[in-house]
């Protein structure tokens, strides 16, 4: 059903790019950026992170056929990627390593830092990216439903675009405590889906 797909895909994107908890990353790698810079910096990339998402999706299954790989397999790795992440989420740990990778890309690229952290991979990481190909193998091929992705994805970078615009504003409101709460409720949700994204691909494989 169309709703279904909207509503998976919506969820397990949101929770996998985490725009709301990307914002004290934000901050810390543009700190001492003019206002008008931070937010050229935060258009750019919301918009190269939508492009790299949005190509995922259109192209990430013809690639796996390419290149051999099932659609169940790759289910099944990206569903233990996606819990690796969860995992690190509930933890606590996640926060800790987008920051120190974010600390050491302003280092070597801070002409560059739309590209590199901010879009890839702190917006379109590994765990993004898998989502996008799970949930484009799912839409298999439709043109109903890879629009629907595809608006989907459009819509986390808008948010993501937000979010970093008002970074400073969504930090005081949130509080050290509702950025933690926040981000561990998130990872819960996404280690059921991720639960989910394995068994679909163990089913496939034992039909097969």
């Amino acid at each position: 059903m169309p709703l279904e797909f909207f509503i998976s895909a919506t969820v397990t994107l949101f929770v996998v790019v985490d725009p709301i908890g990307l914002a004290p990353t934000f901050l810390s790698v543009t700190a001492g950026i003019p206002d008008t810079a931070r937010r050229h910096v935060a258009l750019r990339a919301a918009l190269i992170a939508g492009a790299v998402l949005t190509g995922t999706a259109l192209v990430g299954d013809w690639l796996l056929h390419q290149l051999g790989i099932t659609l169940a397999a790759f289910r099944i790795a990206g569903g233990l990627l996606l819990f690796s992440i969860a995992s690190e989420m509930v933890f606590g740990v996640r926060s800790q390593r987008q920051s120190r990778d974010a600390e050491q890309a302003i280092e070597e690229h801070v002409r560059n830092i739309a590209v590199f952290p901010l879009a890839i991979p702190l917006l379109a990481g590994p765990g993004a990216l898998t989502a996008t190909v799970l949930l484009a193998g799912r839409a298999a091929f439709q043109p109903l439903y890879l629009a629907i992705l595809v608006g989907v994805i459009a819509a986390v970078a808008a948010l993501g675009l937000m979010v970093f615009r008002g970074a400073s504003r969504i930090e005081k409101g949130l509080g050290t405590t509702g950025s933690v709460l926040l981000s561990r409720l998130q990872g819960v949700l996404l280690s059921a889906l991720a639960v989910q994204f394995v068994v679909d691909g163990i089913r496939v494989v034992l039909k097969g």
